[in-house]
């Protein structure tokens, strides 16, 4: 990933990141709670991240912004030891490592803040990103059968992927290997 500068998203990102997002295809996007193509949502988006409730990364090249990533989380929930991470790599960079290092520096960030627990969420059909989230150790916790509705009706499965901190540190000691 030489060619990616890896940072936080911020408010001068507003017009990068709509850019960004309305050249995803709309399945893409199924696995967020929000459409993301609504300036609203993005606008939301920004003040979660002022006010501590997430944590965004980007990933941009000379071309603009090729993946985002975020740790969402409710402090002040009784899930507070939780964090959802979630990670859009645009069409043009995927299998180029982007989704990858953005992941891995994700987790790095979610386990600095003493996460116990990390998941996430994607269409069923998404095996590239199943397999990519699969490969840092997180593993499959649920499925929730026709969970989302594409514009056109079509029903369609959230597969919810989960990651043990203390699972995997275990792991990782034993094997000997860098965290991710």
């Amino acid at each position: 990933m030489n060619d990616y500068e890896l940072r936080r998203f911020g408010r001068d990102d507003l017009e990068a990141i709509r850019v960004f997002v309305a050249a995803l295809p709309e399945h893409d996007l199924l696995f967020l709670s929000r459409d993301l193509r609504h300036p609203k949502v993005i606008e939301a988006w920004l003040r979660a991240i002022n006010d501590g409730s997430i944590i965004s990364l980007l990933a941009e090249d000379a071309g603009g912004i090729a993946g985002t990533s975020a740790i969402i989380r409710d402090p002040l929930g009784w899930s507070a030891h939780v964090g959802e991470v979630r990670l859009l790599v645009s069409v043009d960079h995927r299998g180029k490592g982007v989704g990858r290092e953005l992941l891995k520096e994700t987790l790095r960030i979610a386990l600095g803040l003493g996460l116990k627990k990390l998941v996430a969420q994607m269409t069923a059909d998404q095996t590239g990103a199943i397999a990519l989230f699969e490969s840092v150790g997180f593993r499959g916790e649920a499925m929730l059968r026709n969970h989302v509705m594409d514009q056109q009706g079509e029903l369609h499965d959230i597969a919810m992927l989960s990651y043990d901190v203390a699972r995997v540190n275990a792991r990782i000691v034993a094997m000997g290997l860098d965290r991710p």
